[in-house]
């Protein structure tokens, strides 16, 4: 899908605050609420529009660990990889998962309720039977900027 001008503006509004009504959506962007509407619906069913969130702080919701992990798997292969890709898709502590390239294989983003969940965590995805070689935690200290949104 090629992205115009009125596309990148919705999205650059969207990221700003998925909640805003649709008139004023197409205020802004100077285009009907239908085209606004269908724009919409375009980005979605295209794949760049993935979902609308909220963003917690996971702090005040009792999550205050985040860590940022390096997994050196021990075997590599396409099935290996997707393997890993889903398990961490479907563990609730697991924030991000990327496939990365150098001397490790992902680097995930995780966050706990204390140290020993982290430490349960990280017992169970990566000593247990799940291919993984070695693992390497970086614990964050404090988080001066997190943003979700994506420059356009």
């Amino acid at each position: 899908m090629e992205l115009d001008r009125i596309d990148l503006q919705i999205l650059n509004l969207l990221q700003e605050d998925a909640t805003i009504p649709l008139r004023r959506l197409a205020e802004q962007v100077h285009a009907s609420a239908a085209t606004c509407q269908r724009r919409i619906a375009q980005l979605r069913a295209s794949g760049i529009l993935l979902k609308d969130v909220a963003l917690v702080d996971r702090v005040k919701v009792g999550r205050p660990l985040t860590a940022f992990v390096t997994v050196q798997l021990a075997q590599q292969n396409t099935a290996l990889l997707k393997m890993f890709e889903a398990l961490m898709r479907e563990e609730p502590d697991v924030s991000a998962c990327y496939e990365v390239a150098g001397e490790y294989d992902f680097m995930l983003v995780v966050t706990a309720a204390s140290m020993e969940a982290f430490q349960a965590f990280t017992r169970r995805v990566f000593t247990s039977n799940n291919n993984v070689n070695n693992y390497k935690s970086l614990l964050a200290m404090s988080c001066a900027k997190f943003e979700t949104k994506v420059p356009l």
